[in-house]
């Protein structure tokens, strides 16, 4: 497995585990009176915290691990940079198509707390499709 075939799985683990934790501790704390009422700015910032830190120390621990490899090696060939710039384009739609709901939840004056998270959504979202596609352009090939 190429080192950035690793990167790929290590964003879309990242990109799963986060959201879920995430939305894991909003509806844990979720006060009486809904979820938009609740304190999410905190438990927002600390995901986004802990997604940036995991995806820096997951990625230096396989950079570590490729056995030595220069960093040509972990650059890729014209193959890894073609299935970068697939999945790039796939999260990008997706994160384009996503921002969509919260400028409508805005336009509409939405609580902060929908117009906020489902802004999240959208670029989890992105990533997770990023990861994915570049995963299965590994293994099934362009």
């Amino acid at each position: 497995m190429s080192y950035l075939e690793k990167r790929a799985w290590i964003y879309a683990i990242v990109a799963l585990v986060v959201p879920v934790a995430y939305v894991a501790t909003l509806l844990v704390r979720a006060p009486a009176a809904g979820l938009a009422t609740s304190h999410y700015v905190v438990p927002l910032l600390v995901a986004v915290g802990v997604a940036i830190v995991l995806n820096i120390a997951a990625g230096t621990v396989a950079a570590s691990g490729a056995s030595g490899a220069s960093r040509e090696a972990r650059a890729g060939d014209e193959r890894d940079r073609a299935i970068g710039r697939l999945g790039e384009y796939a999260g990008y739609y997706v994160v384009s198509i996503g921002a969509v709901v919260p400028l409508v939840l805005a336009m509409r004056e939405a609580p902060y707390f929908w117009i906020a998270n489902s802004l999240y959504l959208a670029i989890a979202l992105s990533a997770l499709v990023s990861s994915v596609v570049k995963i299965i352009a590994y293994r099934r090939g362009l």
